[in-house]
C-alpha cells in the first residue's frame, strides 16, 4: 500500500481518533499531520509492519502528550460560562449541548496519558495488554492511569451535574 492510498483510506480513522485525543477539531488536524509527516519519511518500514495505524497511532498519542506538556499550548478553548447553561430549559436540546460541553471540559482537564487512556480503551476498544504496548508501559499503569481518569470524572460531574429528576 502507498502511503497515498494509506492516507486516502484511513485519514478519516486517524482523524477521529486524533478529535477524540484533543477534543478540538483544528488541534485534531494538526496531529494528523504531524503524525502522518513523521511517518511519511519512514513509510516503507512502515507499510512492511504488521499494523500501521498502530504506529500511526502511536506517533499520535505521544505528539499530543507532548503538545500538551509545552506551556504554549496550554490553551484551552473559551467555553460559554455557567450562566448561559443555567438558561437552558429542562428537556431542551441545549440540555445535550450543555451536558456534552460539560464532558469535554472534564475530559480536556484530564492528563494527556489518562485522556489517551481512555480514548484507547473505551473508543478504539482495546484491552489494557494492547494499550501498554502503543503506549509503552506496563498493564497495571494503565489499569491505575484508567482508574485515576475514571474517578476524575465522577468527581467532576459530582461536583457540577444534579441528580435526574431535580
Amino acid at each position: 500500500m502507498t502511503f497515498d492510498e494509506y492516507v486516502r483510506d484511513r485519514g478519516q480513522a486517524l482523524l477521529r481518533f486524533a478529535y477524540l485525543l484533543t477534543g478540538d477539531r483544528h488541534l485534531a488536524e494538526d496531529l494528523v499531520q504531524t503524525a502522518l509527516l513523521k511517518a511519511h519519511g519512514r513509510w516503507r518500514r512502515v507499510a512492511a509492519a504488521d499494523h500501521p495505524d498502530a504506529y500511526l497511532r502511536r506517533i499520535m498519542v505521544n505528539a499530543n502528550i507532548d503538545w500538551q506538556r509545552k506551556r504554549s499550548n496550554s490553551e484551552l478553548p473559551v467555553q460559554p460560562g455557567d450562566a448561559w447553561f443555567e438558561v437552558a430549559g429542562a428537556g431542551d436540546h441545549a440540555d445535550n449541548v450543555a451536558a456534552r460541553a460539560q464532558t469535554w471540559g472534564a475530559l480536556a482537564a484530564l492528563p494527556p496519558r489518562q485522556r489517551a487512556v481512555l480514548v484507547l480503551r473505551f473508543y478504539e476498544d482495546r484491552d489494557d495488554r494492547a494499550i501498554a504496548e502503543l503506549l509503552g508501559c506496563a498493564e497495571s499503569t494503565v489499569r491505575s492511569q484508567a482508574s485515576r481518569a475514571l474517578n476524575s470524572l465522577r468527581t467532576a460531574w459530582g461536583e457540577t451535574m444534579e441528580p435526574a429528576g431535580e
